[in-house]
């Protein structure tokens, strides 16, 4: 019998997407799915950058230069500046989605074998990127207590061993929506040139800070050469389908090493990068409105899930997440039972599982990750669904 790699045995399936089967089945049979589950907000893209693809006259859709249109890195160079991030096009990389950036980056600065600390919960690939590979994860835990908060840095000593060669935060974060101060930052400069490490920042929600400022890892002094910065235009434009992202750093010999990469991919999509490249253009009011309605839709969410018997969810400060704890005794379990055997009013709701957003086993369990990306109007009427099925589901456990 023919038999699959061992790197396919164990990379994990996404908690964002896992449940799709079990929301198929339940639209086929009428169910409206109110989904919380995934990252894809219902906020228009903007005009100027659909009309870009929209509107352009080309004859040969041809490849680009592996790093991405020069015009493009430009005019994103200059977009960074804005932001205090001090780069120049020939520090950038354009991948195909943020996704392509993060592994780019395990792959030119890290050996299979290698350790990189993440806090958890995180993002639910870093998992399946560390699997392609062959990098060990070694999380530390931040509680849902505190909100997320950064773990103290004494934790991060704990876990340093020869084999640790980067860090890895998000900020703001995925799935927690916690925004990491500059304070946080700092304390994890102290560490990065105190141990020599690596720190790989994924920034793709910059633009959505609601209780503070946000503060860019390229702008931490003394290690410009160990930070790579990851970035993508899905969330900070809506343009989830447009894959398209960044890889960005002043380290040259991590970007010739990951340039290697690119050109082993070919290029970056071309309709991609003409929206990216427009986007560029969009006025500060789209993102004034835009942070506006996530904020409306935050307070909408923490402030029902709040009220709700057994349920605890912390404020996030930034992103379109949220993280909660419910009383159940299996999330997983949870989720399912939501899609094959609840309903209000014709309705359910998709939700994420905690435990997706861990590596350490049995941590999550009664966690789930809510993403909202919905009107205040749906969110409202998803969380009279789920107040309901709290009250009904055989494995509450309060």
């Amino acid at each position: 019998m023919l038999q699959i790699s061992q790197r396919g045995i164990e990379m994990p399936a996404s908690p964002i997407r896992k449940l799709v089967p079990f929301a198929e089945a339940a639209k086929k049979r009428g169910i409206h799915i109110y989904h919380l589950n995934i990252g894809q907000p219902d906020v228009e893209t903007p005009k100027i950058a659909i009309d870009a693809v929209r509107n352009a006259d080309i004859k040969v859709l041809e490849y680009s230069h592996s790093a991405g249109n020069e015009s493009y890195r430009k005019k994103l160079a200059g977009y960074y500046r804005t932001k205090n991030i001090n780069v120049d096009h020939n520090d950038i990389i354009i991948t195909t989605g943020g996704s392509e950036a993060i592994l780019f980056g395990f792959m030119s600065c890290l050996n299979p074998g290698d350790e990189v600390i993440i806090p958890e919960p995180f993002y639910a690939n870093y998992n399946g990127f560390a699997v392609e590979a062959g990098v060990m994860v070694k999380p530390i835990f931040s509680s849902i207590k505190t909100g997320f908060a950064l773990p103290p840095i004494e934790e991060f000593e704990k876990k340093i061993t020869e084999k640790t060669k980067a860090i890895i935060i998000c900020n703001p974060n995925n799935p927690t929506g916690y925004l990491y101060s500059r304070e946080e930052l700092e304390a994890l400069r102290t560490i990065i040139k105190k141990h020599n490490l690596y720190l790989f920042a994924d920034e793709a929600y910059r633009e959505f800070c609601y209780t503070g400022t946000h503060t860019s890892a390229m702008e931490l002094e003394g290690v410009e050469d160990h930070v790579i910065l990851m970035d993508t235009v899905s969330k900070r434009y809506s343009a989830c389908g447009a894959r398209i992202g960044a890889f960005v750093t002043k380290n040259k010999q991590v970007l010739q090493t990951a340039m290697k990469f690119a050109q082993a991919r070919l290029s970056p999509p071309s309709y991609g990068q003409m929206l990216g490249e427009a986007a560029i253009d969009v006025s500060q009011d789209y993102f004034d409105q835009t942070k506006k309605e996530y904020i409306a839709r935050r307070d909408a969410l923490v402030g029902r899930l709040n009220t709700m018997k057994g349920v605890f969810c912390p404020n996030p400060g930034g992103a379109f997440y949220a993280m909660a704890s419910l009383p159940v005794d299996d999330a997983d379990k949870f989720c399912q039972w939501m899609l094959e055997s609840w309903e209000y009013e014709g309705a359910t709701v998709m939700m994420a599982p905690g435990t997706g957003f861990y590596s350490t086993p049995g941590l999550g369990k009664n966690e789930v990750r809510f993403a909202y990306v919905l009107n205040t109007d749906s969110i409202h009427k998803a969380m009279d669904c789920l107040e309901r099925a709290l009250e009904h589901y055989p494995g509450r456990t309060e």
